[in-house]
């Protein structure tokens, strides 16, 4: 297993001999609205779009996630699963081949086998799309939630070898956004999983605005660490380099639910 971080929430997944590009913002500003007085994101550089992309996918239909001009950028005749806001957004840009995937439906491609999980809520009764991708050839499994929004049950899907998610806590003023720190020690527990990596960290991007100024981040991935350990966790935590693509240490031994 390869994963190469593009910062925020923007990964490329190698696993199951596909190449999985999640919640791409590789190009462009990240604004929500247009509205850069209140919040926008710039990378110093663009990133190339990654080659030989098997699936594009989307957690969210929220720009941070489903970056309209970043979609643009990429071939249209990509698939691309998402939840059912960020299908819709796929599909607005033109996509061919969409699939909407609802919690815990499945969705297959060659030895990939993805699952969705409740995700973040990002409305009234609005609830967005978590991740497990299993590789049906090794049984390497990984897990991805963006927002630290993990489902109750999700200790039933058995031990799992990766898991990426926010470690430290995001807030506007007192008010939690992003949940680490607590949540995902939480999710160590429930899973077991070997490694773990920080997403919705900034890496290289620069963000500017009133939101920026704003917000408030509470916790670090040394105390985080810690945290694992005096839980008793063997459970590793990684932090790749924006762009450097790495290869997962993982044991060979793993237990397939």
């Amino acid at each position: 297993m390869y994963l190469t971080w593009f910062d925020s929430n923007s990964w490329l997944i190698e696993m199951g001999d596909r190449r999985v590009l999640l919640d791409p913002w590789l190009v462009g500003s990240l604004m929500f609205g247009n509205a850069a007085w209140f919040f926008k994101g710039t990378h110093p550089e663009p990133y190339k779009i990654p080659e030989n992309i098997d699936l594009i996918l989307l957690s969210q239909g929220l720009e941070d996630h489903a970056h309209r001009e970043t979609l643009q950028a990429i071939d249209k005749s990509v698939p691309v699963l998402g939840s059912p806001n960020a299908a819709k957004v796929a599909e607005e840009l033109g996509y061919k081949t969409v699939t909407a995937l609802d919690h815990g439906d499945d969705f297959e491609l060659g030895n990939l086998k993805i699952t969705a999980t409740m995700g973040s809520t990002t409305g009234p009764n609005v609830f967005e799309n978590g991740y497990i991708l299993r590789d049906g050839a090794t049984g390497r499994s990984l897990y991805y939630e963006p927002h630290g929004s993990h489902p109750e049950d999700l200790n039933e899907q058995g031990p799992i070898d990766v898991a990426i998610t926010p470690l430290i806590d995001l807030a506007i003023f007192a008010l939690p956004i992003i949940k680490g720190t607590d949540s995902a020690l939480q999710l160590a527990k429930a899973i077991t999983p070997q490694v773990m990596l920080p997403s919705a960290a900034a890496g290289n991007v620069q963000y500017e605005g009133l939101l920026a100024k704003v917000l408030r981040d509470k916790g670090d991935i040394p105390s985080f660490q810690r945290s694992l350990q005096a839980a008793n966790l063997g459970t590793q935590v990684l932090q790749p380099a924006p762009g450097q693509r790495v290869e997962i240490p993982l044991q060979l031994e793993t237990a397939v639910p």
